[in-house]
This record gives structure tokens, sequence and C-alpha cells, in this order.
């Protein structure tokens, strides 16, 4: 029995033993997990590393002057590591030093705290050995350079711990200027524009960082494990940003007055195919205008600017000539059961020149039908040449494939003969105003068809990589004959034909066609009467200098949706203003009289002595200063003495306002200013007479 009981309290103090083990493995367990948990925690992470991706610095999209149409700028994330061993150096000597005049610093830049609320936050921060403490997001460039010399911050990284984690910030300086076109870079969106086309150039190479999880999951960069990034490309355009925005005001003009559903317009270099602008519009839910798409690029049927290839293959296949007659029937012509007619009752009969000008359809389907319903390859044959039936392959994305049936690939039995027919006045094929204006653009180049273009060149760090040069797509697309048929032909709609009343008053000659056609694109029937309303052309019609077309899509049963009042006037304000420019541009020329007459001019004395020399005058001078107002007389530059009796209203076109300013109150002149920049024009000509209490207005650009 004694020996029973030992056993069983040998079991028994065995078990209790055990209990009490395994309460104290409990208990350091709760202990662990609930008072050293976020410790360990910390530590665990803190041995957890990553490699992340590091963005390159997008590169910049420029106009071909320079200016900066898209760019990056550069953000900071402003972080302070309490950690780091050089800022808890020596008791924290250089945090405690300088953390007064730091507060007052970070207060004074980002004025959202006082300096005291600084002070006590950072004090905290650094008692908890904060790892990867936020000080502030979203610091701009200046204000990151501010920042760099503050007391402790200029320190450098590892006494203060200070990190800067750089981002980048898309910007359009121009704002919704050529919006569609330029694109623009916003993460996880979809890019459009040269923003998308030219991705893989801007984008740059992506650099690596290592870093490592510190408390509470905050990643934090490990030092001497970075890769940089290679910052991207710049792409240089050939868009002008003063035409880009004449375009734009000019559509939105008659948009707006017109209520108009979509609208867009494209200005093209007729030498060379460069576009210098390209304007679209959309109407929105709340009646106000947005570049929502590239209508520029889209398709649809083109109507009556599709009369200048019908014209141009009857006439290149020697069919006709513009002086011969064609019978219109008064401007309704049955078809075999169809009725086609023209927007006005006409003649008869009449000349094919005076069709074109009036724009008939009846005379432009006939002549399609007449000589082609037998071989409809043989009008095919002029569209492909024309490049109709493919893309431009300019460089955007959003280009939409043209859709025109190949009788080369249709059998005979399927083919519809009256498809000949509603080609000749712009229906049953779809082409984008794109490709419409390379036609025109070819007309007004002497027959020589170009590209057209928007990119110059690439650049990377200044060095250009890339270049584009103009590129011929046809030599000839027609003979010098038709050629020049064509060209009379779309002046004289301008002088006498459906665009006469727009182009009566201009002060050069312009050349174009008016369209109009009925809209059926999948949202519009024909019958819900949708208008699109057109004009392409050229000018000066005798120097052609650049190519424009203009496509309207009217709001449904719109009281005015002719080409010729809806479309024209956009072609008319863009060309009055890049006219005026041109004129303004042109280089001064003495004009050819006697030595006897003065000539006056205005400038710093070191200029007029050089431009003197340059020219072969002789260049007097007495008079102390720097300014001078000048004049020429039998081949001599003088000083004018402030004595003059008469003085003139000098020209201060070019000068910054300051110079003029200066210049024009020298001159008796009283100013007033609109506008920023350098001076564009003035109000008074040069070399009129001051009067007494002369004003003059100054417009700066």
């Amino acid at each position: 029995m004694e020996v029973k009981k030992d056993i069983l309290w040998r079991v028994y103090l065995g078990f209790l033993g055990l209990g009490v083990f395994g309460f104290l493995i409990l208990g350091k367990a709760f202990y662990t997990q609930r008072i050293e948990g976020s410790y360990w925690k910390s530590m665990g992470d803190s041995l957890h590393t990553k490699i992340l991706d590091l963005d390159a610095e997008r590169g910049t999209i420029y106009s071909e002057d320079g200016s900066m149409l898209s760019t990056s700028l550069p953000q900071f994330d402003i972080y302070i590591d309490f950690g780091a061993d050089g800022l808890r150096a020596k008791a924290g000597k250089n945090f405690k030093e300088n953390i007064d005049s730091l507060s007052i610093a970070l207060a004074g830049l980002f004025n959202d705290k006082t300096s005291a609320t600084y002070k006590k936050e950072l004090t905290q921060a650094y008692k908890e050995k904060e790892r990867y403490y936020l000080l502030h997001k979203k610091v701009s460039f200046e204000d990151y350079k501010q920042l760099r010399e503050f007391p402790l911050v200029r320190l450098g990284r590892n006494k203060s711990g200070f990190i800067a984690e750089v981002k980048t910030k898309r910007l359009n300086p121009f704002g919704e200027l050529g919006f569609r076109t330029i694109g623009l870079y916003r993460e996880n969106s979809k890019l459009v524009g040269l923003e998308r086309s030219f991705d893989s150039v801007l984008r740059g190479t992506t650099g690596k960082r290592l870093v490592r999880y510190v408390a509470g999951g905050v990643m934090m960069p490990v030092e001497g494990f970075e890769v940089e990034p290679e910052n991207g490309d710049d792409v240089y355009t050939t868009l002008d940003v003063n035409i880009q925005d004449i375009t734009e005001r000019a559509l939105m003009r008659t948009m707006t007055t017109n209520e108009a559903l979509e609208g867009t317009c494209i200005v093209m270099e007729v030498a060379t195919g460069k576009i210098k602008a390209i304007a679209n519009l959309g109407r929105t839910k709340d009646g106000t205008y947005f570049e929502t798409d590239n209508y520029a690029l889209r398709t649809s049927e083109p109507g009556s600017t599709v009369k200048l290839v019908t014209l141009l293959a009857a006439l290149e296949d020697k069919h006709v000539t513009i002086n011969d007659n064609i019978a219109i029937h008064g401007g309704r012509w049955n078809l075999n059961g169809r009725t086609i007619v023209d927007d006005h009752h006409g003649p008869e009969v009449t000349s094919i020149k005076a069709a074109f000008t009036q724009s008939s359809n009846v005379a432009m389907s006939k002549l399609a039908y007449q000589y082609y319903t037998k071989d409809p390859k043989e009008y095919y044959k002029h569209l492909k040449a024309l490049h109709l039936t493919a893309k431009t392959g300019i460089e955007l994305n959003e280009e939409f494939s043209p859709l025109i049936r190949n009788p080369n690939k249709v059998k005979p039995k399927n083919w519809h003969p009256q498809t000949l027919a509603s080609w000749g006045f712009g229906y049953e094929l779809m082409v984008s105003p794109l490709q419409m204006l390379m036609v025109y653009n070819a007309v007004a180049n002497n027959g020589k068809m170009m590209k057209p273009y928007l990119l110059n060149e690439i650049k990377s760090y200044g060095t250009a990589i890339r270049k584009n040069e103009p590129v011929v797509l046809n030599e000839a697309i027609a003979s010098e004959s038709t050629i020049k048929q064509l060209q009379e032909c779309l002046a004289a709609v301008c002088t006498e034909g459906t665009a006469k009343k727009q182009f009566e008053t201009a002060p050069y000659k312009a050349a174009g066609k008016t369209g109009t056609a009925k809209v059926n694109d999948g949202k519009y029937k024909y019958r819900d009467g949708v208008y699109q309303s057109a004009f392409a052309g050229y000018f000066p019609a005798e120097a052609p200098k650049y190519s424009i077309i203009v496509v309207v899509k009217n709001k449904p049963h719109a009281a005015n949706y002719y080409g010729g009042s809806v479309a024209a006037p956009v072609f008319r304000e863009i060309a009055d203003h890049l006219y005026k420019y041109s004129q303004e541009q042109q280089p001064y020329q003495l004009p050819a009289i006697a030595d006897s007459m003065l000539y006056t001019f205005n400038g710093m004395k070191k200029e007029l002595q050089v431009i003197a020399l340059q020219f072969g005058f002789n260049y007097a001078d007495q008079l102390a200063g720097n300014w001078r107002r000048s004049y020429l007389k039998n081949n001599s530059v003088q000083p004018m003495s402030a004595e003059a009796k008469e003085k003139l209203v000098p020209d201060v076109k070019g000068m910054g306002l300051k110079d003029a300013l200066y210049v024009m109150e020298t001159a008796g002149v009283k100013v007033k200013v609109t506008g920023k920049g350098r001076i564009n024009n003035q109000s008074i000509a040069a070399g009129t007479p001051v009067a007494k209490g002369q004003e003059i207005m100054l417009y700066l650009n």
C-alpha cells in the first residue's frame, strides 16, 4: 500500500509539473504576442526586402518652335528616417540643435502648420525612432530647392535623415490646346494622341530600387542598392502653337453658333505635308465643347469635296475638258428609278467648270456614271493613286481605314452600276478629312502629293537621334494640264461659285470646294436630317502656302448646314490670320523714293552702328546717352536731336515691353498695352507724325 501511494504521489507531482510548465509556456507566448508583438513584427518586417521599379522621367513633346506641349514636372514626397545613425549620433546633437529653426522654416514654406506644431510632431517622431516619417507629399521643385537649404536638411541625408522620393506630374502647358492630338499621360489611363504613338520613346527605361519593410509595413530604400532610370527622349512635332490656337478658336466659333454636334479642322503646309494644326471639337451633354475624339482621322461619306476626284479622273482620262458642256436637266436626273438632285434649280445645259463651281450633283454623278460604269476599275485606280484606299500613315494610332468597295475584288454580278454615280458626288465611300486634305494639298502643290506628318525629330539629351523629312507619295497625281484645270475650277468656286460670299472681301485669293452631305453613320440615318458641312482648299491661290479642310456635323434639322456658310467661314478666319501674320513677317524694305526723304529708326547706339556698317551707311554721332532716334538721309545715318521739330511714331514691333515703353515715351506717345510677351502690332503705323496727347495701343502676343 505504501508503495502504491508513493507511485500515485509521483504521478500527481509529474502532472502538476507539466501543468506549471505548460502554464509558463502559455504565459510566455501571451507575453511575446501581446507585450513584445510589435517589436518582433517590426524585426520580422525588416528582414523582408523587395525590388521596386523606378519610373523614368517622361520625355517632353514640343511644337516646331520649341514650345512645350506636354511635359513632366518633378514632385517630391519628403520622408524622415529618425533612426538614421548620423541623426542620432552624439545623443542627437544635430536634431536638437536644428529643430527650432527647422520648424520655423517648414512652417514658412508650407504654411499649413505653426512652427510649434512642427516642433512637437517632429520631436515625438524622433523619440519613437520612426523610420519613414512622412513630412510632406507633392512638394514642387521650387519648394524642394528651398527645403534642401533648410537647417538640418542641408547636412545631407545621413546626418539629417531626410529622404526625397521623386515623382512626376504630366502637364500640358497650353491646357486643352490640341489636346486630342497631343494627348495627356495619366497613370492607369488609356493614352491617346502623340503620347500614345510615341509612348515607347517618351517613357524611357525603368530603374530599380531595393527597399526593406520597417515598422507598420512601410517600405524604406536600402542605400547603395539602386539602378537609376534612364529618362525618355523628347519629341519635336510639326505643330505650330499660334496656328493651333487660331484654328481652335475659329472652329469653336462656328460650332457654338450652329450648335453643331462635332467638327474638325486641319492645317497643312503645302510644300512639305507638315501638319501645323489639328482641332477637334465634340458637343458634350451639357452643351459645351471638348476634344472628345480625333474626328480628323474618322471616316465618313465626304459629299461634294470628293467631286474634285471625279473631275480629276474625267480630265486625266481625256473624257472632257472644263470648257465642255454637260446636260444637268435643270438640276434633276432620273437614273434607273433613282433621282439625283442639285441643291438649287439650274439650267438644262452648263459648262463643266460652272457645274463644279456651283457644286452640281447631277453633273459629277453623270461624269462618273457615263465614263466609268462599264469599267469601274478605271475610276478606282484614281482613288488608289490618290491614296484614298489606305490610311495616310500619320503618326497617330487612332486613324480609321477608308471603306471603298474594290471592283477588282467584286464579282460583276454583285457590282451595282449606280455605285459609280454615288461615288461621283461623294456617297457609298468613306474617307477621312485628312485623306481629302491630302488630295487638295497635292493640287495646290502642282500635282505633287506629300505624305502628311506630325513628327519633326526625336532628341535624346538635346541630340537628334531621328529626323523626319518630307515624303513624296506621288510625284504627279495628274498631268500638268489636268492640274491647271483643277486649280482654275477651285479658284472659281471662291470667286463666282458656292464660296463666293465668303471670299469676295478677302485680301488674298483662295481656292477650294464646298461640301454638304447627308449623314448616315450608324447613329444617324439619312432620314434624320443631319448634314455634314465641309470646305477644303488652299491659299493664296497663286502661290499656295497652306491647305485647310473643315468638316462639321450639324445638329438634326439645322436651319444652316451648307458647306459655304458653316465650314467656309472657319477656313476664312484661319486664312485671314495667317495671311496677316505672313505680311507682318515680311522684311522691311526702303521705298524707292528720293534721298531727300527721311527714314526714322529707333534702337540702341551700338545696334544702329552695326546695322549701318552692314548696309554700308555712314554713321555720324555727337550725342550722349545710349538710345537713339536716328534718320537716314543721303546714305548717312544720323541721330535726331531732342530739338527735332516733327516727332514720328516709332516702330516697336518685335520689342519687349520695357524697351517699347521707353521708345514710345521718348517720342512723346502715351501707351496702352494688351496681352503678354513681345510687341506683335501697334494701333498707329510707324512714321505717323505724333500729335499732342497722342495715345497708342500696343498688342503683345
